[in-house]
């Protein structure tokens, strides 16, 4: 059977048409009321945005989404995974002054902000992933797994290792524990070219772990230190390094599929993808380059994976913005794989279909 998937364009009829008037019924039409909200405890599991980094999504569209909640009778709380490389969210402290820095606090958003695996990063639980084939359990952050219900708003953008990052990488690296995103990051281990390095240090100040290592003005990967992150493939300035494993950046998709799964499981949730300020990379990198498309619109779905196929089609078929890296590449059929032609967008949508934790088949409605 087809999944249902609810989207609104952004154009606005006057001053009682604004995009948070969209998104609020948007969601509402798309169904959020049938879940049951009464005296609940509701994660809403987003990114609160690298500093440096401006592409994330603004505090308001948090607060329509919490009041809804809120007005059905549940307990919203703001929450997301500490992250395993060097950054400004790397241990909860350092997280909420990133969250508080980037607009989210009490006042913006109308709720409580809770880091989801702690201090440390070590607060988490083991789930067990139904017809896990890649992981058997899940290390997920506490305060996930203690939620009622799970509802994933997730900034809808490119990915170097897996494509595009939408529902299923909110819920799945996101959620996971420091620990859990090393299990999901641990496949591929990348190589220096010594010939096109310049021994800048670039990778090395990314590292988190002491990966690289700079001698006589070159590196080398300490492949007992990495844990295949591939942060330092995105700063690398000459395209020294690459990863010689080229499965890694599948069984990466498969593995973020298997914790979406572990998250979502026997629970009630609901999933939002916000398709604007569309960039190439990652919102964990510290700075955001030009969107590749133009802003499209809201996704909503209680199917996650048809969620994220709306918007992969949708963004394939849009228009590529010529001063950005996808127009200076050359727009193709496929904007996704034309922005990273060495991943592959379909493996974590093929393999979350195949654990049953969606279809990519879905009916698509406007809200307008």
């Amino acid at each position: 059977m087809k999944s249902d998937v609810y989207f609104t364009n952004l154009r606005s009829k006057g001053e009682s048409d604004s995009r948070l008037f969209k998104l609020e019924r948007l969601i509402k039409t798309a169904g959020i009321a049938k879940i049951d909200f009464t005296d609940k405890f509701v994660a809403i599991k987003m990114h609160f945005g690298e500093p440096g980094n401006l592409a994330f999504l603004r505090p308001n569209y948090a607060k329509v989404v919490a009041d809804v909640i809120r007005s059905l009778g549940g307990k919203p709380f703001l929450t997301d995974c500490n992250t395993l490389y060097v950054g400004g969210r790397k241990n909860a402290l350092e997280h909420m002054d990133s969250a508080n820095l980037n607009g989210f606090n009490t006042v913006t958003t109308g709720c409580q902000i809770i880091i989801a695996d702690g201090i440390k990063g070590n607060d988490e639980m083991l789930i067990p992933v139904r017809n896990g084939q890649y992981v058997k359990e899940a290390k997920i952050g506490r305060a996930l797994c203690d939620a009622d219900v799970i509802i994933s708003l997730a900034h809808f953008k490119g990915h170097e290792g897996t494509g595009f990052g939408g529902a299923l990488k909110n819920l799945g690296m996101g959620g996971g524990s420091r620990a859990g995103k090393m299990e999901q990051h641990c496949d591929g281990k990348p190589e220096v070219d010594q010939n096109l390095c310049i021994g800048c240090g670039a990778c090395k100040r990314i590292c988190a772990h002491q990966g690289p290592q700079i001698s006589n003005h070159k590196c080398r990967i300490d492949l007992n230190n990495c844990v295949g992150c591939g942060r330092c493939l995105a700063v690398c300035p000459k395209d020294a390094i690459s990863n010689p494993n080229g499965n890694s950046n599948d069984m990466l998709s498969c593995k973020i599929s298997e914790y979406a799964q572990a998250v979502c499981q026997d629970k009630d949730c609901f999933h939002i993808n916000l398709v604007i300020d569309v960039s190439p990379y990652c919102d964990c990198h510290s700075e955001n380059d030009v969107s590749i498309v133009p802003d499209i619109g809201f996704f909503a779905s209680f199917d996650p994976v048809a969620l994220d196929r709306a918007c992969v089609d949708a963004v394939n078929k849009a228009p590529a913005i010529t001063s950005s890296r996808l127009g200076e590449m050359g727009k193709e059929d496929d904007n996704l794989d034309t922005n990273h032609p060495y991943t592959n967008w379909r493996i974590g949508l093929d393999h979350a279909e195949k654990i049953g934790l969606g279809t990519q088949q879905y009916n698509l409605f406007e809200v307008r």
